[in-house]
């Protein structure tokens, strides 16, 4: 074999160890570097917990109350509204649990939908995730560190613009930095920071009832919090749920890294018990909180609820709360760059995105192609401009791939009943998830068209991208050298390769024996 070819059976996922021996050989660290490189199991329980928490309180709840009350129009019906957005996450996490441990792959709703319903749904969510969802999201909870960071210097004005980019970009490469070198690093940032996140509400919600204590609760009482200073439409009252359901966005992210979950069939559904509901009942103490200290005008008026809040009531010691916020953001950063790598890392292991984002480093184990997409593209996002005007349609395409992935668990009832499903909720789960999402879509097409419209517009440009990409498989041949060519010097340039997988270790298909049987029994 010449060195030319001798060189790109790097590329081959066919011989990983091939793949190796030339960067062993090109490092001469034959005893550092391990004979099997996969994807490491070091997500506990107490770190599948965090995982999820630290996606959902990221920039959301000091963000989105203005938005809830703006639509809502009164201070009860956003509490309404934000005790029913938990309450509709709790129900769409009970499905996800049931898909994870039947579907035990990494990728979330990517890998169910592509599952279920084949490439091209599948490739359409990918698409969307990929070019705007996620690397909007984590510019939004960016851009919302550096502004918390930046507020006491700049007290009386708006920070800089480009201090504030510059910030968030600084944050953004040093996360993916700490990402890329460990999985077990990043985790436990993730813990930390986690607990953290829940100090700071936790300050909020204590001063919160302090002030309550002390009689100051005439905004709560039903006579005052149900006054609307305009009354809403059933699209206004759409809008403040998908306001109020980018806050509680990343309920579903513990699915994205199910292969590097310790025994996920246990843990998974675990993890998403505990966290939903103790998410659900933070966010209303916390908004009960805001409305204990602040009138809905000042709510409204504000650009930094928490800071705000921070100010009247803490007076010397305000200075804590923008502190905490940026703590709190800056967790959220490291939580969506773990999981929204893996996003990228599933989709390129099904072929639905170039074969360099699922490659490994052959000594950390950590996909560090997908997390140095996943940083470039949010970077990308942050230099075109203003971030804050994408979150509705960021809540549009979360809820659409929400209800699509749910719908795939009905059909895939109906398509395989005899697959074997550790967890298998009621029924009327998934129908009063999908009626409320049909009902929250309806409307919100109805009152925001064009936003909407965008939406769904960003989904279909995939379409003819999937079939030029992905279905087309007779490229010319110059296509195919150039991408082995670029293949091969970015694996020399970050140490990466395929990985091996445990095929029994990540098959979904496990049927239920056929009754006439008596020799086989259900599997655990």
């Amino acid at each position: 074999m010449d060195g030319g070819k001798r060189k790109r059976s790097i590329c081959s996922r066919q011989e990983p160890l091939a793949a190796l021996k030339i960067l062993k050989d090109g490092n001469n660290k034959r005893d550092e570097i391990p004979d099997r490189v996969t994807l490491k199991k070091e997500i506990g329980l107490l770190s599948a917990c965090t995982i999820i928490i630290g996606n959902i309180i990221g920039s959301g709840i000091f963000i989105s109350p203005k938005g809830v009350l703006e639509h809502s129009g009164s201070v009860g019906l956003a509490l309404i509204v934000w005790i029913l957005g938990g309450c509709i996450a709790a129900l769409g996490s009970l499905c996800y649990a049931e898909l994870g441990v039947t579907i035990p792959k990494s990728g979330g709703d990517y890998s169910y939908v592509t599952e279920i319903f084949g490439g091209l749904v599948g490739f359409l969510l990918l698409w969307s995730a990929v070019l705007i969802m996620y690397p909007t999201t984590l510019a939004v909870i960016a851009l919302t560190f550096s502004n918390y960071v930046l507020q006491p210097v700049f007290p009386d004005c708006v920070p800089p613009y480009m201090a504030t980019r510059l910030l968030s970009t600084v944050c953004l490469l040093f996360l993916t930095w700490v990402n890329c070198s460990s999985v077990r690093m990043a985790t436990r940032i993730q813990d930390v920071f986690t607990v953290g996140k829940l100090a700071a509400l936790g300050l909020i919600i204590v001063v919160g009832l302090v002030q309550i204590c002390k009689g100051n609760y005439e905004g709560l009482t039903p006579q005052v919090a149900f006054e609307f200073s305009t009354t809403p439409s059933v699209g206004q009252i759409a809008l403040a749920f998908l306001q109020a359901s980018f806050a509680f966005s990343g309920w579903n992210f513990l699915n994205y890294v199910t292969e590097e979950v310790v025994e996920p069939r246990r843990n998974l559904p675990r993890a998403i018990y505990i966290s939903i509901p103790l998410v659900t009942f933070v966010y209303t103490l916390t908004n009960i909180a805001y409305f204990s200290a602040m009138s809905p005008e000042e709510l409204l008026s504000s650009n930094a609820v928490a800071v705000t809040f921070g100010e009247k009531l803490l007076g010397m010691f305000s200075v804590i709360m923008p502190i905490s916020v940026a703590l709190s953001t800056f967790g959220g950063i490291n939580g969506y760059l773990f999981t929204s790598s893996r996003l990228c890392f599933s989709g390129a292991r099904e072929g639905h995105l170039p074969s360099l984002l699922a490659m490994i480093h052959f000594k950390n184990c950590t996909p560090i192609p997908a997390l140095l997409c996943c940083c470039t593209a949010t970077i990308v996002i942050l230099c075109i401009g203003e971030t804050h005007n994408l979150i509705n349609y960021v809540s549009f395409i979360n809820y659409l791939s929400y209800g699509v992935t749910i719908a795939g668990l009905l059909y895939y009832r109906w398509k395989k009943p005899k697959l074997y499903r550790p967890i298998k909720v009621n029924l009327l789960v998934p129908i009063t998830y999908l009626m409320f999402w049909a009902l929250l879509l309806g409307f919100s097409l109805y009152s925001e068209p064009v936003v909407c419209g965008v939406g769904l517009v960003i989904m279909l440009t995939g379409v003819p991208v999937y079939f030029l990409g992905v279905h087309w498989k007779a490229k010319p041949k110059c296509i195919y050298d150039f991408i082995e060519s670029a293949t091969y010097v970015a694996q020399r340039l970050c140490f990466v390769v395929f990985p091996q997988f445990d095929p029994i270790e990540i098959s979904p298909i496990e049927e239920w024996p056929d009754k006439s049987s008596d020799t086989l029994s259900r599997k655990s």
